[in-house]
């Protein structure tokens, strides 16, 4: 860890004798954030970041701080001495400059960070649980942007829970990022793809016939995420009939330890870093969430689209309006289809390439029909004009 440093983008500290201008609401909450954000990983003081802002008061600081840790912009690391730090999220509510330009400490960044007795810092987390304070590469070279969870960004949430051996239910609509945030917190998955035709075998695996004729047992994703020590993600798990899934329960409770009759009762233990998380899509055709699937996932956290999120990647902010328009509809009651992120970002995608037009009409033509007018009605108000479904028109 190092030293607090001065943002980059400071303007010129006022003259000795003057006075800086009078901040404007929020200006000073916009500069604490942006010290954060410049010292992410960096556990800070009030008073220290008072002293990195030219001198500005300390319990000024320490209002801002209260109100960014609300807003999810900082989060207290510690009561005594009180200390703050970024989250995921801190960047973004950042003053673009500092005025007065923050004075310079004097301390090189190389030098190890020490609390207010001079003991040293404690060691930076283990791997499982390293803090996420910005966005995540995925498997597939996506980007990740961390949400809040619990005063943590919720990766960083993830892996301490994984840590503490709690199995983690994440559910919502389809298209909301669970499968990304899980990928985002595990670089180790193990997924297993659940539908209403997975079965026993699929998970723990099964015989296989050679090119030579001869049978052996290919063993499935549940026993290598034991073997292994890694985190098995049960994808829309609750579209695998409960009687098939039992077959997890053992490796998740105080036993983490299978039994494969099929393969003349193999015993299969977990290695340390075994980890079950699961998704769920409420209100998805088929999909049952049973008592005992519920009872073994200690923690169940919800997962809606972050539109603001939408709002930042450049998506045309109609249609980020006709989402937050029609997701208030839906909750309450009067329509069941919304555009989740994924629908957002696909939109994008063809609005690059058709243009805005299309891209308006696939997302009407993409609700389900019984919603489809009041999508339809949703899109006109944005977007200004009456647009059709997608469809084909007449011959070239």
């Amino acid at each position: 860890m190092t030293t607090p440093t001065t943002p980059a983008t400071a303007t010129p500290a006022a003259p000795a004798g003057g006075s800086a201008h009078r901040l404007r609401n929020g200006e000073l909450r916009a500069m604490v954030a942006r010290v954060l954000a410049d010292n992410a990983g960096t556990d800070l003081t009030p008073r220290t970041i008072a002293a990195l802002l030219g001198g500005r008061s300390s319990g000024a600081v320490g209002n801002a701080l209260t109100v960014l840790a609300g807003m999810g912009a900082a989060r207290v690391v510690s009561a005594a001495p009180l200390m703050y730090r970024a989250t995921a999220t801190t960047a973004t509510v950042a003053a673009a400059t500092i005025t007065p330009a923050p004075a310079a400490v004097g301390v090189p960044r190389s030098r190890r960070r020490t609390s207010p007795r001079g003991v040293p810092a404690p060691a930076a987390p283990a791997p499982g649980a390293a803090v996420a304070s910005g966005p995540v590469t995925r498997p597939n070279g996506m980007t990740y942007h961390p949400r809040m969870l619990s005063g943590m960004p919720d990766v960083t949430a993830l892996r301490r829970l994984r840590d503490a051996g709690v199995a983690a239910l994440l559910y919502g609509p389809p298209g909301t990022g669970k499968t990304s945030v899980v990928e985002a917190a595990f670089g180790d998955l193990v997924t297993v793809q659940g539908d209403g035709d997975t079965t026993v075998a699929d998970i723990v695996g099964e015989y296989t016939q050679t090119p030579d004729g001869k049978f052996v047992f290919v063993h499935g994703p549940l026993v290598r995420a034991m073997r292994e020590g890694r985190t098995l993600f049960i994808d829309d798990a609750t579209l695998i009939p409960p009687t098939v899934l039992a077959v997890v329960y053992p490796a998740m409770d105080g036993r983490r330890q299978i039994l494969i009759k099929a393969n003349g009762g193999e015993v299969i233990d977990a290695a340390p870093g075994f980890y079950v998380v699961a998704g769920h899509n409420p209100g998805v055709h088929g999909a049952v969430l049973s008592d005992a699937l519920a009872s073994r996932f200690s923690v169940q956290i919800q997962v809606s689209t972050d539109y603001d999120l939408a709002a930042q990647l450049k998506i045309d902010k109609r249609a980020v309006a006709v989402a937050r328009n029609l997701s208030t509809r839906q909750a309450s009651g009067e329509v069941r289809w919304a555009p989740q992120l994924r629908e957002l970002l696909a939109f994008q995608k063809i609005s690059d390439v058709l243009g805005v037009d299309a891209a308006a009409g696939n997302l009407i033509g993409t609700a389900p029909e019984e919603d489809r007018d009041i999508v339809a009605t949703a899109v006109r108000t944005a977007f200004g004009k009456t647009v059709a479904p997608l469809a084909l028109g007449a011959r070239v």
